[in-house]
C-alpha cells in the first residue's frame, strides 16, 4: 500500500518545484497544497468485502489499507484579480481496483464580480454537503462519509460549467450554484457515464453556526455492464422484451435530490443529510439518510453516526415465467439491493498540527448484500450484522 502511495511522489515533487519557481516570481500567483489519508480497515467476516461503493475489493478479516488510503495534490494559479486556474491530482482505489493517479479537478475560474464566479472544466460534482472535500479526511470529523448516503452516487467530478452567486444576507451568507455537463467513472470494473447533467445547489450559512442545503441534479445514465447488457439483449428476443427495456441502463433518466443541515458551534458538531435517487433502469430507486452528533473535548472529538439506505423501487417488474431466464433477472435485481443500516462510533484526535488520527467502529446490518462487494454465494451473508474496525491518519500540507 505504501509503495503504491509513493508512486505519486514524482508528481508531487514536480508540482511543488513548479510552485516554488512560480512563487519566486510572484509570491501570490501560485499556491500549492495537498492532503492524504493512510488507513487500515478490518471486519469480522470473510464472506464479503467492506468497500467504499464502486471499489472492486476491500477489507475482510484480513486488514486492508486500500479502502481509505489516498493522496491528493492541488495547485491554483492566479493570473489576476479576475482569472485563475486550479488543478488537482488524486490517487485512491478506483473502480478498476488500482491506484492510478487521476485528474480530479482542472478548471478555469472568472470572478466577474464580488458575488458572481464562473467556472469551466473539470470540477467537484456538488451532489452532497461535503462534495468538494469528501476525500479530504482532515476536513471531516468522521473517518469516512456515511456510505448509505454518499454511496448512492459513485461520481465525484463533472466536466462542464457552473455559476456560483454568493450574497450576504444580514449576518448570514446565501449561495446559489447552477451547473451543467457530464461525468464518468468506473464502478466495480464497469464504465458509468452521466450525460446531459444539470443541477442546482443552494446553501445558507446562518450566523448561529447553522448551515442549510438543498441540491438537485438530473441527467442521462449509461452503465456498461456486460452481463446485464447480454441479458437485456436476450430478453428483447422473447415475448418479455418489456422486461429487458425496463432493465436497460443505456441513456436512461436519473436524478438525485438531497437536503442537509449542520451545526458547528460551542464544541457541538451535528450533521444531517436526506437523499433520494431515481432512475429509469435496473439501477433501483433509493432513499438514504444519516445523522452525526459529536462534541469536542480539547483535541478529541468523539462522535456517533446513524445511517440507513433502502430501496424504494427496483424499477423492473419481472413477468418472465419460472425458469432459467426468470432466475437470471431475479439474480440481477437482488444484486442491486443495497439496503443496510449502520451505527458508527468514532473519535478524532488532532494529535499534531495538520494531522488527525481517527478510530471508528461500525455495526452494519445489511439486508442481503447491502453495500458490500464480492459476497460469497451460499454463505448466508446478510443474515447477521458485520462489525467493521477502522483507523486512519489524515493530513494536509
Amino acid at each position: 500500500m505504501i509503495a503504491k502511495m509513493y508512486r505519486l511522489a514524482p508528481v508531487a515533487v514536480a508540482i511543488f518545484a513548479f510552485g516554488a519557481s512560480a512563487n519566486a516570481a510572484d509570491e501570490s500567483a501560485f499556491t500549492f497544497s495537498g492532503f492524504g489519508t493512510v488507513g487500515l480497515t478490518t471486519t469480522n467476516t470473510n464472506d464479503a468485502d467492506y468497500v467504499i461503493v464502486g471499489q472492486p475489493h476491500g477489507a475482510t478479516k484480513k486488514a486492508s489499507g486500500e479502502v481509505d488510503s489516498k493522496l491528493g495534490v492541488q495547485g491554483t494559479y492566479k493570473l489576476n484579480s479576475t482569472f485563475s486556474g486550479t488543478g488537482q491530482l488524486l490517487t485512491k482505489q478506483n473502480g478498476d481496483g488500482n491506484f492510478k493517479p487521476e485528474l480530479e479537478w482542472a478548471y478555469v475560474k472568472a470572478q466577474v464580480s464580488p458575488t458572481l464566479a464562473l467556472r469551466a472544466g473539470r470540477m467537484g460534482a456538488p451532489m452532497f454537503a461535503v462534495s468538494d472535500f469528501r476525500d479530504v479526511g482532515y476536513a471531516n470529523v468522521w473517518l469516512r462519509p456515511p456510505q448509505e448516503v454518499y454511496g448512492q452516487v459513485p461520481i465525484s467530478h463533472i466536466d462542464g460549467v457552473d455559476a456560483v452567486y454568493q450574497m450576504p444576507l444580514g449576518t448570514s451568507n446565501v449561495s446559489a450554484q447552477v451547473f451543467a455537463g457530464q461525468s464518468s467513472s468506473v464502478y466495480e470494473h464497469n464504465d458509468l457515464d452521466v450525460k446531459k447533467l444539470v443541477g442546482v445547489n443552494l446553501v445558507a450559512e446562518l450566523a448561529n453556526g447553522v448551515s442549510l442545503r438543498f441540491g438537485h441534479a438530473q441527467g442521462k445514465l449509461t452503465l456498461s455492464h456486460p452481463a446485464v447488457n447480454g441479458l437485456v439483449s436476450l430478453l428483447r428476443t422473447t415475448p418479455y422484451a418489456s422486461v429487458g427495456n425496463q432493465m436497460d441502463a443505456t441513456d436512461k433518466g436519473v436524478s438525485f435530490t438531497g437536503i442537509g443541515a449542520s451545526y458547528d458551534q460551542n464544541n457541538i458538531i451535528a450533521n444531517f443529510e436526506y437523499t433520494k435517487r431515481r432512475t429509469d433502469s435496473f439501477v433501483p430507486d433509493t432513499t438514504g439518510w444519516y445523522t452525526t452528533f459529536g462534541y469536542r473535548f480539547g483535541k478529541f472529538a468523539p462522535y456517533v453516526t446513524l445511517s440507513q439506505v433502502k430501496q424504494d423501487d427496483s424499477n423492473v417488474v419481472n413477468t418472465v415465467p419460472g425458469g432459467a431466464l426468470k432466475t437470471a433477472v431475479d439474480y440481477v435485481l437482488a444484486d442491486q439491493v443495497l439496503n443496510q443500516k449502520t451505527t458508527a462510533l468514532g473519535v478524532r484526535w488532532d494529535a499534531v498540527r495538520n494531522v488527525a488520527l481517527k478510530a471508528q467502529y461500525e455495526h452494519v446490518r445489511p439486508d442481503g448484500n447491502g453495500m458490500f462487494a464480492n459476497v460469497k454465494p451460499g454463505s448466508g451473508f446478510g443474515k447477521d450484522a458485520v462489525n467493521v474496525f477502522s483507523v486512519s491518519a489524515d493530513f494536509v500540507f
